[in-house]
């Protein structure tokens, strides 16, 4: 029996609960439109606006490299996110309120597709380019939240100053 959400299924449940987010095991689509919208970690960015590049290493010992950087306030800023292992990884920035919330969720549902701006999906020896603009000033999060991958500590901090 197959236990995959259908994507009607998926949307619905989405739909009515506060903050759900999922994904199978496939690269998100770099071809689809990106919908702006403010975060309270910022807003997605114009790759041609991108100031400088911030690379950020995944590897199997559930670990990235660095595991914090600094942005100044509007900057948008290409995050490279290169897989150094032999398994999928990701990237999600967010809010440690945020980032637990789709953890409990890759959990019960880890095979539900999803991509959103603030993500990169990474299949194993590639990369994927994340632009972002960091509008709000804080200390937030970026973790990988494949099911069990967070649980072992895959994550960081970034701060945004003025």
């Amino acid at each position: 029996m197959n236990h995959r959400l259908s994507w009607a299924t998926a949307t619905l449940w989405l739909a009515l609960s506060t903050s759900a987010f999922a994904h199978g095991n496939a690269a998100h689509d770099s071809t689809a439109p990106v919908v702006k919208e403010q975060k309270l970690w910022g807003i997605a960015g114009d790759a041609n606006k991108a100031q400088r590049t911030v690379t950020l290493l995944m590897t199997d010992d559930m670990r990235f490299a660095p595991d914090h950087f600094t942005v100044k306030q509007g900057e948008t800023v290409r995050l490279r996110v290169v897989n150094k292992g032999q398994i999928m990884h990701e990237v999600v920035l967010g809010t440690p309120q945020s980032l637990q919330e789709h953890a409990d969720m890759m959990l019960k549902f880890p095979g539900m597709e999803h991509s959103e701006p603030y993500m990169a999906h990474v299949a194993p020896a590639k990369q994927e380019d994340l632009v972002w603009q960091f509008n709000r000033t804080g200390t937030f999060e970026f973790a990988c939240l494949i099911a069990g991958h967070f649980q072992a500590g895959m994550r960081g901090s970034f701060t945004v100053t003025q």
